[in-house]
């Protein structure tokens, strides 16, 4: 067999309905069956035993299992091969016949001896990367990842040409501004006006250009508020004068973030929305405190419920007293402020007083704070530690457990 050399020649595969061979099914076989599958070959995997995911993919139809060991013929009319079993003398033989049937062929365990290589891969809103470095998969994966990030982040910019005038309803995810989505991140990127809130990431907005207009509509907590109809009448005056609009903000859109009315609002007035959902501060801020809203014996439900109007409030729409009889986990967002009523009206109603309650303050930023407590205690608590909005407050069994 030719041995590789390091000058290898990148080319973009056809696979389409064509036959290609994995012999092995363990990790490595499990990493590399997806893009083969999304690239729409015909995928036999030869091996008498498999991992879960690939036994998965077999019982979903997606690639065809022959569960017995490789044998020699077994790459005939193949057009493509992956030797990737734990025997470096079966993944040979794999490659000795592939190079005599002049079937491209990737060693698992021994890059040099096979005909192909697999390079450094991902995808970027339908652009397919690859990155080869000469035998060295720790660089080409590094070169990769930077390349990615920087399309991401609109330092790359892969479309040069304008973005179609519309909105992107995007979440900023619970404040740093690494958890963002890829799609947002890519979608802010390509705004001409970004109209974002107080609880958005802040940093994202210092990655844009000189050119993008910044349009704040916080709603700082009990402090000053934009206008949600000045909001939804900007958004579509922006759109009809030719502009791409970002809409950002803090957590979801649609947790408690007012997206759907305007998403509402544009679709009347016939502007094209794009929704992109983000991490929700309810389930992220409690994580980076180490409290799951969930765990299994512990809490089988977890109910996120809005703190912005009193329980006694006409206004209203929660069932105090029926929560009060779950025994799973609440989370309450914008709560803080009337965090003693809902404690009351919860113990009033049949939620035990020692009930463990977390909070967290400001959750995965800098300034991040926590405290833990009871039900009873928590009122007394906020005020003692001074705790300030943006705030979630869980309230549960699971506030109590400990890693």
């Amino acid at each position: 067999m030719a041995t590789q050399t390091d000058n290898h020649y990148l080319a973009g595969l056809d696979l389409a309905g064509r036959r290609v061979v994995v012999v092995g099914a363990g990790p490595v076989a499990q990493r590399r069956l997806p893009r083969l599958i999304n690239a729409g070959a015909a995928v036999e995997v030869i091996a008498p035993q498999a991992t879960p995911a690939v036994e998965a993919l077999a019982d979903s139809g997606e690639i065809t299992w022959s569960r017995r060991e490789y044998r020699d013929g077994d790459l005939e009319g193949a057009w493509y091969a992956v030797a990737a079993t734990s025997s470096d003398e079966v993944n040979a033989a794999v490659g000795a016949e592939a190079e005599r049937n002049r079937v491209f062929c990737v060693r698992s365990d021994n890059a040099t001896e096979g005909s192909a290589v697999t390079p450094a891969v991902a995808e970027h809103d339908g652009l397919l990367l690859g990155v080869l470095a000469g035998g060295k998969p720790r660089r080409s994966a590094g070169v990769r990842d930077a390349l990615l990030e920087a399309m991401q982040a609109g330092v790359v910019d892969e479309h040069p040409e304008p973005h179609a005038p519309g909105v992107a309803l995007i979440g900023g995810g619970p404040g740093a501004p690494d958890l963002i989505t890829v799609r947002g991140r890519r979608l802010l990127a390509k705004a001409d006006v970004v109209i974002t809130d107080h609880l958005a990431p802040r940093e994202l907005l210092e990655e844009l250009g000189s050119h993008v207009e910044v349009i704040d509509a916080s709603k700082i907590p009990y402090g000053r508020s934009a206008s949600q109809s000045v909001i939804n009448e900007t958004l579509i005056e922006k759109v009809r004068a030719g502009k791409f609009v970002a809409r950002l903000k803090g957590g979801d859109p649609y947790v408690f973030g007012r997206g759907f009315e305007e998403l509402l609002a544009c679709a009347e007035a016939g502007v094209p929305v794009t929704v992109v959902p983000g991490i929700t501060s309810a389930f992220s801020a409690p994580a980076m405190a180490d409290v799951p809203v969930t765990h299994r014996g512990v809490a089988h439900e977890a109910v996120v419920v809005s703190g912005h109007v009193a329980p006694d409030d006409e206004r209203s729409l929660v069932d105090w007293e029926a929560l009060a009889r779950l025994r799973g986990t609440l989370v309450l967002l914008m709560a803080v402020q009337r965090i003693e009523a809902f404690a009351e009206v919860l113990i009033k109603n049949g939620r035990p007083a020692d009930t463990p309650v977390a909070v967290v303050q400001e959750a995965t930023t800098g300034t991040q704070r926590s405290l833990k407590t009871t039900l009873a205690q928590v009122a007394a608590d906020v005020r003692t530690h001074d705790i300030k909005p943006p705030a979630v407050v869980v309230i549960g069994p699971v506030a109590g457990l400990k890693p």
